[in-house]
């Protein structure tokens, strides 16, 4: 059994969660499927408009018929990468914001990538839709749930942000069932869906000027053409 402290982190920075869950590692995993990385500015959520290192990984089973990336559904279809060389990529970029997402990132056990990252000095941020086990060591923990396969209790309880992706009026409701389920600090987002949103943008902000505890997330990224 491997055992290992995070590096140059407290409680104050990172999620709760991990601070105290994952210290231990039964296992390592030494190489990922990549679909790609990227240098950019996040486009949506709460860290709209910073510069962040993307990695995407393939491979995915929650099969969102509105996923706009849907060529990383199949992990077979893309390289493994070995974690080292993921991590010495992300180094080459100036900026110390790594945002993991996929596909779906969770359906692999992500301790040593956020280990690594986190020892070259990077803040650890994940999009998922918490439909698998949590792993890995985060400073931000962003669920994104889908009706396909739902998230898990612990997901959404560790969440720092919860962003909903709305495709019709229907999803307000389903929207408010997944905050009454995360904590009290997290941080609630709705999020056009991109081809529904010159329709459905007005009726997302005429909710949230009735339920201010909501902010809106737009997909600024694809407003400014960058990845």
């Amino acid at each position: 059994m491997l055992q290992r402290n995070l590096p140059g982190s407290s409680s104050s920075t990172l999620n709760p969660y991990f601070c105290t869950m994952h210290l231990v590692q039964t296992f390592v995993t030494t190489k990922l499927p990549v679909m790609e990385a990227f240098y950019t500015i996040q486009g949506e959520g709460f860290h709209q408009g910073r510069a962040a290192y993307f990695i995407r990984l393939a491979g995915c089973n929650v099969n969102c018929f509105w996923c706009d990336v849907k060529e990383s559904w199949d992990a077979d279809k893309h390289p493994k990468m070995s974690i080292d060389d993921i991590v010495q990529q992300a180094c080459a970029e100036p900026a110390r914001l790594a945002v993991i997402t996929g596909g779906e990132p969770l359906m692999y056990n992500l301790d040593e990538l956020t280990y690594q990252l986190q020892s070259e000095g990077f803040e650890t941020n994940i999009e998922t839709s918490g439909s698998f086990p949590l792993s890995g060591s985060w400073n931000w923990i962003c669920v994104s749930p889908k009706k396909f396969k739902p998230p898990t209790a612990e997901a959404l309880h560790n969440a720092n942000e919860l962003k909903v992706v709305i495709y019709n009026k229907n999803d307000f409701t389903w929207a408010e069932s997944h905050a009454n389920q995360v904590n009290e600090s997290c941080k609630l987002y709705l999020q056009p869906e991109w081809e529904k949103a010159p329709v459905i943008i007005p009726s997302i902000i005429d909710y949230i000027k009735q339920h201010p505890k909501w902010e809106l997330s737009l997909q600024i990224h694809k407003y400014i053409n960058v990845p």
